[in-house]
């Protein structure tokens, strides 16, 4: 057990520590990077999946029920994101939150985003209610896209310790999600968008848009936002 004076000494040591810090073109293993002031930054982009109304779910519903909803949602949503070359780096609860880096990671995320409305839409969905059929309970859920440089650390105590990841991308990803209406699922930020290869922008030989411009009202900025899937192959 830790006395206040000796949690203060390790305050003060943070804030007096100067960061080492060094550029990566992987994203980093929560063993590549040490509990001191030591950091890993990489340009990358940030997905944040997340399950609409966890709470009315939870209120709603038995506890069994909200845990297959969970593991259903979450497991799909990873095996896309591995599939894509997402790497999956956190889970909060109802959510979990994967980084793309190299030349395709823009477009990787943008097909990823569409793909999880695919598998909710034609796949979970359907399986819910095959499984429960007086059930009105549908997934709802979001996707939400960025792209920036990340600063990567580590936080916590040893044997007890997880990697930050600080940066605009990893911020901007899980709020777009609140964005969510009617149909809309999935969001990026402009920065994303021009950065798409066209096949993920237009649809068949009419190139139809996939994404439409909207104005982000609480950051005062323009973000992409798409109700349109995408099948897994």
């Amino acid at each position: 057990m830790k006395t206040l004076e000796e949690i203060k000494k390790e305050i003060a040591e943070i804030f007096r520590t100067k960061w080492e810090r060094r550029a990566s073109d992987s994203v980093p293993e929560p063993e590549d990077v040490t509990l001191g002031n030591d950091a890993v930054e990489i340009e990358g982009v940030v997905l944040y999946a997340d399950l609409a109304d966890s709470t009315g779910l939870v209120l709603g519903h038995k506890d069994w029920f909200v845990a297959e909803v969970y593991k259903a949602y979450l497991r799909s949503a990873c095996d896309i994101i591995a599939n894509n070359g997402g790497i999956i780096t956190a889970f909060d609860g109802d959510r979990v939150m994967a980084v793309f880096i190299g030349t395709n990671k823009n477009t990787a995320a943008a097909k990823t985003a569409l793909q999880i409305n695919y598998c909710v839409r034609q796949v979970l969905n359907p399986a819910i209610k095959a499984r429960y059929t007086t059930t009105t309970y549908q997934i709802e859920q979001a996707v939400g896209i960025d792209r920036s440089n990340l600063f990567v650390a580590k936080t916590g105590i040893r044997g007890s310790n997880d990697l930050v990841w600080v940066g605009r991308s990893a911020n901007y990803a899980a709020k777009l999600c609140s964005l969510r209406e009617g149909n809309f699922s999935s969001f990026m930020t402009e920065d994303v968008f021009e950065n798409l290869h066209e096949s993920a922008k237009f649809s068949g030989t009419n190139r139809q848009a996939m994404w439409e411009k909207v104005m982000w009202s609480d950051r005062g900025i323009a973000v992409y936002r798409s109700s349109w899937w995408w099948q897994p192959s």
